[in-house]
C-alpha cells in the first residue's frame, strides 16, 4: 500500500487582524482573528501555566499578550485592531504588551454588552 504524501502546512501571510480580549474578574481570554473572522492565534492565563486566581491578574494577561505577539510577527501582522469586553483587570495590560512589542495598533474598541432595560425584574415579595 502507497503511502500518501501529506501537503506541507504552511503559515497563513496576514498583514492585518483584529484582537479580542475577553477580560473576566476570574480569566483573560485573547483570540486574534482575520479581518473576516478566522480564528488564527489564542491564548489564556490558564494556557500560560498560571492557577487560581492569579490567571485574573494584569501581569498574566501581559504574558499572554507578550506570547501572542511573538506568534504575530513571525505571521507577518503589522496591524491589529483592538475588541475588548468585560470588567477585568487584565484588559489594558494586554494592549500594552502588543504595543510595546511594535504592533501597530489602529483601533481600540470597546465592545462590552451593556443592557438597555434589562431583565424584568422578580415580582414584589409578599410577607
Amino acid at each position: 500500500m502507497a503511502y500518501k504524501k501529506k501537503a506541507k502546512k504552511h503559515k497563513k501571510r496576514v498583514d492585518s487582524a483584529i484582537v479580542h480580549i475577553k477580560s473576566s474578574f476570574n480569566n483573560t481570554l485573547v483570540s486574534v482573528t482575520t479581518l473576516e473572522g478566522d480564528v488564527l492565534l489564542r491564548g489564556s492565563s490558564g494556557k500560560m501555566g498560571f492557577k487560581g486566581s492569579r490567571k485574573g491578574t494584569p501581569f498574566a494577561a501581559g504574558q499572554i499578550g507578550s506570547t501572542l505577539a511573538k506568534d504575530m510577527q513571525t505571521m507577518g501582522i503589522k496591524t491589529i485592531e483592538v475588541n475588548m469586553k468585560g470588567p477585568g483587570s487584565g484588559r489594558d495590560s494586554v494592549v500594552r504588551a502588543l504595543q510595546g512589542s511594535g504592533l501597530n495598533v489602529s483601533v481600540l474598541r470597546d465592545v462590552t454588552p451593556l443592557p438597555h432595560n434589562g431583565c424584568r425584574p422578580p415580582k414584589k415579595r409578599r410577607v
